[in-house]
């Protein structure tokens, strides 16, 4: 496990809920291509936009974001 690496469930979760990225973006004030490297991770979110993401979603945080890989949904 890579030391920085945070791993997430966003794009799961999003597609689960009929969100596109775009929307998700609007909704949450960051550019649209921010969700697309947040759900390859390609980038780590800041604390204040993973809380944001998490309130979005109405779910705690630690279930979209980990320092660990989360166990296959298949």
């Amino acid at each position: 496990m890579a030391e920085d690496k945070v791993y997430n469930r966003l794009a799961v979760l999003r597609v689960d809920r009929g969100i596109s990225r775009r929307e998700l973006s609007e909704a949450l004030g960051v550019h649209y291509q921010t969700i697309g490297y947040l759900e390859r991770g390609e980038y780590s979110p800041s604390l204040h936009l993973a809380l944001k993401i998490a309130a979005f979603f109405s779910v705690p945080v630690e279930s979209i974001f980990s320092l660990e890989e989360f166990p296959s949904l298949f």
